[in-house]
C-alpha cells in the first residue's frame, strides 16, 4: 500500500512506511552529510532518522549545507 509525503512541498509516493533513513536511501540521497531535516516543521536529530518512520501526508523539510562564501 502506498503512501503520500511532501518534499520541499513536493508530492513524493512511497511504495510503503519507511524510515526517514530508508526514504532517503530510496530518493538516491546518499550523501547524508551536511543534510537537515524537518518534518512537519519539526527538526529530527539525526541519530533518529532509523527510527523515526514517516506518517501520511507528512511534511518533509529537507535542507543542505553549502560551502562557499
Amino acid at each position: 500500500m502506498g503512501m503520500n509525503i511532501y518534499i520541499n512541498n513536493k508530492l513524493q509516493e512511497l511504495k510503503e512506511s519507511a524510515t526517514l533513513s530508508e526514504t532517503l536511501v530510496a530518493l538516491n540521497i546518499s550523501s547524508q552529510k551536511g543534510i537537515a531535516i524537518a518534518i512537519n516543521n519539526n527538526v529530527i536529530p539525526k541519530q533518529d532518522w532509523d527510527n523515526y518512520y514517516l506518517n501520511e501526508n507528512d511534511q518533509l523539510t529537507l535542507i543542505k549545507a553549502t560551502q562557499g562564501g
